[in-house]
């Protein structure tokens, strides 16, 4: 949960918009745990991405895996765990993450 909170809150203070912490945790055998976020720019969509990465670096953390481009509104990072969605807002409507995952409970939520 940690690393989800600190996702949460390396996000929020890179002006990532409508952060969402969600609790997979029995609903999902590969996560516990999204952070989804919105960004205005693949700019942005770079830097929270960037930062999240070197944040939990230096906290001992790697991503295990980095999907997308900035340039394609979306990036998954993988941190085992916990996955954190940034995505445009064109993209996040498209994906509805939220609404693909119903019964997850929303632990955090930013806008």
């Amino acid at each position: 949960m940690d690393v989800a909170r600190l996702a949460v809150e390396v996000s929020s203070e890179k002006q990532a918009s409508d952060v969402l912490l969600l609790d997979l945790r029995g609903i999902s055998s590969f996560a516990d745990y999204f952070v989804i976020c919105s960004a205005d720019s693949t700019r942005q969509i770079s830097s929270i991405a960037n930062d999240l990465e070197r944040s939990l670096r230096g906290q001992g953390l790697r991503a295990h895996h980095r999907e997308g481009k900035d340039s394609s509104g979306w990036v998954l990072l993988d941190f085992g765990d916990v996955i954190v969605h940034i995505f445009s807002p064109d993209q996040r409507a498209y994906y509805d993450l939220e609404s693909a995952w119903p019964s997850a409970q929303q632990i955090v939520r930013i806008q």
